[in-house]
């Protein structure tokens, strides 16, 4: 037995014993799958200053392949480890997700056999490929919107001896000429679920996808289409995945003084802007309530303090916290005051009693967004679409 097959059962009987799979199938197929075909050409791993060093396929270590975390495979929608020798900066933009979330994500899924699929997001082919072992390459089809990375997914996936459809494209589009399918699953987060998405599935099929534009705080969705047209369901927990590359909000960090130069609004607040930056469910309210947003800590005026900016660049919004003595002093300009809205929905889920993101349904059509939270009349609130 070869160091990558000792490696790969290990990693599925760690999965197993920790209650990952829903199904056995899904140890059976973590077992077949080499992970290790789908790290191609290579990964980088971060060294001691955040910069990334690449390692070639052929010096990854068994351990490494095998274990339970994300792998980086690409930097800045181009790099990867045939481009450099050495370590560099740059932003991850595909990785091999950590195994233990993408096995879970398929068991929540309750895909069976029989069943046809869609995937969002091919990435390496990892995923595609373990349920390709399990329903069969002719069950799955996958859209992936990177052409590079399209190819060596298909690449790799052809040498692992499996075939499924694979297209090249943007995913929130789905993929409407192999339509309709019993499940659709999203390797990717989305600000809002597509209705695109909704009109592929059958009536009666599910949606699985991770909701958010923030990397901390979004959550699990899984949707249920209706004959209606219609799609509803719960959020299940949080999770976390790159955004899909169509709703990668612009960055800002380098012009945040120019963004920022001119307020509306000068006040006070209470809550402390680290709800924002942590995983909770503040943050996740806070991407429900102005999806285009991103948050961002950068340093303050005065040396050695750190302040908090809520920016929202399409609509050309911002909140800006500072700390003034027991509080924060908000500055918010633009078109949308953003902290005014998010200001009131967490204190509003205080007021409930701080319900859980468990707690959070969504019913989605093809002119809006429903959001619901613990059944609270309060908590409701809706975004049209048209």
């Amino acid at each position: 037995m070869s160091d990558m097959t000792s490696e790969r059962l290990a990693l599925a009987a760690r999965m197993d014993e920790a209650g990952v799979f829903a199904h056995p199938e899904w140890r059976r197929a973590v077992e077949a799958v080499p992970r290790e075909l789908f790290l191609r050409p290579g990964v980088f791993v971060p060294d001691e200053v955040g910069r990334w060093s690449p390692v070639p396929a052929d010096r990854i270590d068994p351990a490494l392949a095998y274990s339970d975390q994300s792998l980086v495979t690409q930097l800045d929608d181009a790099l990867t480890t045939e481009d450099v020798s050495e370590a560099v900066w740059g932003t991850p933009t595909s990785s091999s997700t950590v195994p233990s979330l993408v096995v879970d994500m398929l068991g929540k899924a309750g895909i069976e056999r029989g069943q046809k699929v869609l995937e969002i997001g091919t990435g390496t082919g990892y995923s595609t490929a373990l349920m390709c072992h399990w329903l069969g390459a002719d069950a799955v089809t996958s859209v992936e919107v990177d052409p590079g990375v399209a190819w060596r997914a298909h690449d790799a996936l052809r040498q692992a001896g499996y075939e499924p459809e694979t297209e090249t494209g943007d995913g929130l589009l789905g993929h409407p000429a192999g339509a309709p399918y019993d499940r659709l699953i999203s390797t990717c987060a989305v600000r809002r679920v597509p209705y695109a998405w909704v009109r592929q599935v059958k009536a009666g099929g599910d949606i699985l996808t991770t909701l958010g534009s923030w990397p901390n705080g979004a959550g699990l969705l899984r949707l249920t289409v209706h004959e209606n047209g219609s799609a509803s369901g719960n959020v299940l927990g949080h999770t976390s995945f790159m955004q899909a590359r169509a709703q990668v909000p612009p960055p800002v960090a380098a012009d945040l003084t120019a963004r920022t130069a001119y307020a509306d609004t000068d006040r006070m607040t209470d809550l402390h802007p680290s709800l924002l930056l942590g995983g909770g469910m503040p943050a996740f309210l806070a991407q429900l309530t102005a999806p285009g947003s991103q948050v961002i800590q950068a340093t303050g005026e005065e040396p050695g303090v750190f302040e908090t900016v809520l920016v929202d660049a399409e609509r050309e919004s911002f909140a800006q916290f500072r700390p003034d003595g027991e509080g924060w002093r908000v500055r918010q300009g633009g078109p949308v005051p953003l902290w005014d809205e998010i200001e009131r929905l967490i204190r509003m889920w205080q007021s409930a009693g701080s319900p859980g993101i468990e707690t959070v349904r969504v019913r989605v059509t093809e002119e809006s967004h429903t959001y619901r939270v613990a059944d609270d009349r309060n908590l409701y609130w809706l975004h049209r679409l048209v």
